[in-house]
């Protein structure tokens, strides 16, 4: 027992000893393999310290490059810099040397020009010298001579008081006497010819007003008539205008007061009325009667009041644009719808409205040539036929019954004087009247303004060549521009050009003595002589 626990111990013993040694071994192994990986990992950082400082050093080493360039760079820039601001001072010492120069020799020359001038002085100092001397030898003689002037007039007064018995007194009132009668004489031809001149000058300078405004006015005027013509869309509509027994046209005549005249004209009736206006309402209701196709005397009533109030619309529009036109902002309302009433309106077969605008812008132009106020001249001639909205219902002169007017809705006195006077039934008192004159003549009388009647017209053509016609050498005759020129063609082996004037002046005085038209009318007598001859 005890050998087998000794046995056992020493068992124990030596596998004891043998796990020791086999520690102690691993150990040693883990410390040299510690140590190996220390040295290792030594190694490692020591490569790549080394690798690091090569790393540094080129780095260091290209900055240094790149510094010393750098440096190489600022003093080449250096250097130019220097080089070039000593090439500018040498250039602005060069300039101050030159302009130094410059003023030198400019100081040289100012130098010898005043020593110069200084001779030139010296040398008229003594010449004025001279002059004086002269001078006062001359005031010598001069007195002298004055002197023996005095004597000798003296003397030849005496003699002339012998011989013509007259006193120096006497001779001298009469001398002043037929000096002021000749005075007098010439200035009171000099007034004449002043007071011609002023008259040519004011026909030329008015012929010249009324021509430039003429030439400066573009007016278009239409032709219009009593009657109105209403195009239907077939005769089959004249029977029902007419209606059952005349009904309707009885009920239209009635209410609108137009005369409606149906005949035998193809797809149009007839609209007569002395008042335009009422016969524009007249026409527009029964434009409207047709085209809405229902006709019966109810219906009449109804359109024709709308009718009757589109018109008056229309009327104050007109009126409206009209005061547009000729620049004119402030008028009284019942004004303006009477002036628009005058679309409607025509005299001679030209339109009142468009007339009185016309008559509105010449006035203004004349107004301005003459440095008057244009806008008043236009006021003027604008309203100067405002009574002839009324003419058919008040009796009178348009123009009394157009002043009237025009004073009660505050017009002021130079447009109600412009207007009473336009024909004289006043005596014309302003300049503001004569130019409404001037201006209502011009737009009436133009070429193509105002027609008249076909055998009237006729008529006085054949007159202005029967009247050219009657005299002695005169082969042919034409009446030419609508009666305004007479072309009088004569032989030239019986007139001569004496001759020839006193036909001209002839029949104008005929033609002014025997006929009645609007304008002038232009007299032109040609005598052309013709030489021909053959060459063989």
């Amino acid at each position: 027992m005890g050998g087998l626990v000794a046995i056992v111990l020493g068992g124990t013993a030596l596998v004891a000893s043998a796990v020791a040694a086999g520690l102690a071994w691993r150990l040693r192994a883990v410390t040299a393999a510690a140590r190996l990986e220390r040295e290792t990992r030594a190694g490692e950082v020591l490569a790549a310290a080394d690798r690091r400082a090569e790393e540094i050093a080129a780095r260091a080493e290209a900055e240094a490059v790149r510094r010393l360039e750098a440096a190489e760079a600022q003093a080449r820039a250096a250097v130019a810099e220097g080089e070039r601001l000593r090439a500018a001072a040498q250039a602005a010492a060069e300039a101050g040397r030159s302009a130094l120069r410059e003023r030198r020799a400019e100081a040289e020359g100012r130098e010898s020009r005043l020593a110069e001038r200084e001779r030139r002085l010296d040398a008229d100092m003594r010449g004025l010298a001279v002059q004086r001397r002269e001078q006062v030898d001359r005031e010598r003689e001069l007195a002298g001579r004055e002197a023996e002037l005095d004597r000798l007039a003296g003397e030849r007064r005496a003699v002339l008081e012998r011989v013509a018995g007259l006193t120096a007194e006497e001779a001298r009132a009469e001398l002043v006497g037929e000096i002021s009668n000749q005075a007098k004489r010439e200035a009171a031809l000099a007034v004449r010819e002043i007071e011609k001149e002023a008259r040519r000058e004011g026909d030329v300078r008015a012929r010249k007003i009324i021509t430039l405004a003429i030439q400066r006015l573009a007016a278009e005027q239409t032709a219009e008539s009593v009657v109105s013509v209403l195009h239907l869309p077939n005769d089959d509509m004249k029977g029902r205008i007419i209606g059952r027994e005349g009904r309707n046209i009885r009920a239209f005549e009635t209410v609108t007061g137009v005369n409606l005249i149906i005949d035998d004209t193809p797809e149009a009736v007839l609209l007569s009325c002395f008042d335009p206006v009422r016969r524009e309402v007249g026409r527009l209701t029964l434009e409207t009667l047709v085209l809405d196709g229902r006709i019966h005397p109810q219906r009449i009533e109804e359109v024709y009041e709308r009718s009757k109030s589109e018109i008056d619309r229309l009327c104050v529009g007109a009126g409206e644009d009209a005061l547009v036109e000729v620049g004119i902002t402030d008028m009284h309302p019942e004004l303006v719808a009477l002036l628009g009433q005058l679309r409607y309106r025509t005299s001679y077969g030209q339109n009142v409205l468009k007339h009185l605008v016309e008559s509105a812008h010449l006035a203004g132009m004349m107004a301005s040539e003459l440095g008057l106020d244009p806008l008043l001249l236009r006021r003027c001639a604008l309203l100067h036929d405002i009574g002839k909205a009324l003419t058919h219902e008040v009796e009178g002169s348009h123009a009394l019954i157009g002043a009237e007017i025009a004073r009660r809705y505050g017009e002021n006195d130079d447009v109600v004087h412009a207007i009473e006077a336009h024909h004289n039934e006043v005596e014309v008192r302003t300049v503001e009247a004569v130019l409404t004159q001037a201006a209502d003549a011009i737009s009436g009388s133009r070429p193509g303004a105002r027609r008249e009647s076909l055998e009237a017209y006729v008529e006085r053509l054949e007159r202005l060549e029967r009247i050219a016609a009657a005299h002695d050498g005169v082969e042919k005759v034409f009446a030419m521009q609508a009666g305004r020129e007479v072309r009088v063609m004569v032989r030239p082996e019986v007139v001569d050009d004496v001759q020839a004037q006193v036909i001209a002046r002839d029949v104008a005085k005929r033609i002014e003595d025997e006929l009645t038209y609007p304008g002038q009318i232009r007299i032109t007598v040609v005598r052309e002589s013709r030489a021909s001859e053959y060459a063989r």
